[in-house]
């Protein structure tokens, strides 16, 4: 949609109206508050609705930058409205674009900028594009991929603020500089939306606490961008924003909650422990990631080279495989995908990085 190829239309997702289903929805409303013990859901409107079972899918909120709400301009990318707006500031012609944060969101916006000829700066603090995600050695392969496409890279420096008089007309940054721009899209993480749970009981930590199973408590499940839960597969708690994950692990909390429902309680049998996975098209680069990558694990090479426009990588420590990253190699990330899923060890990566001459 950022660069007009779709339209809106051609992101609805099916509507989930169909009567076999036999649901009510109660649109245009939001929960305010959750009491456990009466279970029950809290309206805006005043009503509240008894439950059997919950599940607690309410995502997360784009972070924004503070004194901004009334500048023009100045937008976050989220929804469907978030993206129409970028869209028609494109339209009335806006040509200098600054993205702040080059993670995923950032990285995105700058590649759908640029492929329409506009004028891009990202602006990042980190050293280098996605460091603390994918290591500083193949951030810098992003910094350099943008660069190469005409993106002026501004690496380890923030943002002192954004300008204007009523409209965005620049971005000072932390060291004395500043950029010219009129449309700003802001990409710095997001925060899950728990606030409507404060005072419920459930555990609150950078989203919503659950057990390996996916419970938050009896007859409660989260799923999504707002649970948080220990995946004995990588021996973290955590919390992963992906498309593809909110999609599993939703089917996953669904059953758990019938389970329980239904009075199961072999915890073992309903642990929650997958392979997380995503991908981002750049240009004309696909990047896909399945693991769990920790900025200091070891990482080799096991086919191609980082300066090639295919190349595969593994990122390990304490001799196990903590994920594998692929640029225009969809094959090979599929492939680790199972292996991470069966155990793939270091020792294996290393032998097919040897037997490729990475």
């Amino acid at each position: 949609m950022l660069t007009g190829e779709w339209e809106p239309a051609r992101t609805a997702l099916p509507s989930g109206t169909d009567e076999r289903l036999d649901l009510d929805w109660e649109l245009g409303v939001r929960a305010t508050g959750l009491d456990l013990d009466e279970q029950v859901v809290r309206l805006d409107d005043g009503r509240e609705l008894f439950y059997d079972g919950l599940i607690i899918a309410t995502g997360a909120s784009p972070r924004r930058l503070p004194g901004t709400e009334d500048l023009a301009g100045v937008f976050t990318l989220r929804t469907l409205d978030d993206v129409a707006a970028i869209r028609a500031a494109i339209d009335a012609g806006a040509r200098r674009v600054v993205v702040v944060g080059a993670g995923f969101i950032g990285a995105e916006v700058a590649a759908s900028c640029r492929e329409q000829g506009l004028d891009v700066t990202m602006v990042e603090p980190l050293p280098q594009p996605l460091s603390r995600v994918l290591g500083e050695r193949v951030g810098a392969v992003i910094a350099d991929l943008h660069r190469a496409h005409g993106v002026d890279v501004r690496l380890g420096v923030g943002v002192e603020g954004i300008e204007g008089d009523g409209r965005v007309e620049r971005v000072a940054l932390a060291d004395g500089s500043t950029v010219d721009a009129d449309l700003v899209v802001v990409g710095i993480g997001v925060v899950p939306n728990t606030g409507w749970l404060e005072g419920s009981g459930l555990e609150l930590e950078d989203g919503v606490v659950c057990d390996e199973t996916t419970l938050a408590a009896p007859g409660v499940v989260a799923a999504g961008d707002v649970a948080r839960w220990p995946n004995a597969r990588f021996g973290e708690t955590m919390r992963v924003e992906h498309w593809e994950h909110a999609l599993d692990m939703a089917m996953h909390a669904a059953r758990r909650l019938l389970a329980w429902g239904e009075g199961v309680t072999d915890v073992a049998a309903f642990a929650y422990e997958p392979v997380p996975w995503f991908w981002s098209d750049q240009y004309d680069r696909k990047i896909q990631l399945a693991g769990r990558p920790g900025p200091d694990d070891e990482m080799v090479v096991i086919a191609g080279a980082l300066d090639d426009e295919r190349f595969c990588v593994a990122y390990g420590r304490d001799e196990r495989v903590t994920a594998v990253l692929a640029v225009n190699m969809a094959a090979r990330v599929v492939r680790y995908r199972r292996a991470l899923a069966d155990g793939l060890t270091w020792s294996q990566v290393l032998e097919d990085a040897a037997a490729s001459g990475s």
